[in-house]
């Protein structure tokens, strides 16, 4: 294989409001932190173990406008994107790097019952639709599908 990928994929909450940055010529950027999830049983002592990941997440103009308008403090969303690193000095004028996923689409997983939010999703590119689930055969074990995640 020649190519190379860079693409991110994560479905978390908002741990802070988007902060919006306006520049000269009318661009913006947003940032905001995400907050992914990891539940797991330990084995020696037996009680439920979770860790939390915190993700640095920026998106550009009229994207980072939606997010703004439609996002809060501890709304699911799903986000799409690619990996940057930055370098950058410190107030002590040491070099330092940060890690940040540069969204390219997104959707909005709260329900407006859960939040104030007004739709429940958009995204920075054309939204994508979903695949019609299948409806449920009369003859299959309701018991067998309780392990699945969705």
């Amino acid at each position: 294989m020649s190519g190379t990928l860079n693409k991110v994929m994560l479905i978390g909450h908002l741990g802070d409001e988007v902060k919006m940055h306006y520049f000269e010529g009318g661009n913006c950027i947003g940032r905001f932190p995400l907050a992914t999830n990891e539940t797991y049983t330990n084995r020696q002592t037996n009680e439920r173990v979770t860790n939390t990941e915190w993700h640095n997440i920026v998106v550009r103009n009229k994207a980072a406008e939606v997010c703004e308008k439609y996002l809060s403090k501890g709304d699911k969303v799903y986000i799409e994107g690619r990996l940057k690193t930055r370098k950058w000095m410190d107030d002590k004028g040491l070099e330092r790097y940060s890690t940040e996923i540069h969204c390219t689409d997104f959707t909005f997983l709260t329900t407006k019952g859960e939040s104030g939010s007004q739709p429940s999703s958009s995204s920075a590119t054309p939204q994508k639709t979903e695949a019609p689930t299948a409806p449920e055969s009369s003859s299959r074990d309701e018991g067998a599908d309780d392990d699945l995640p969705f």
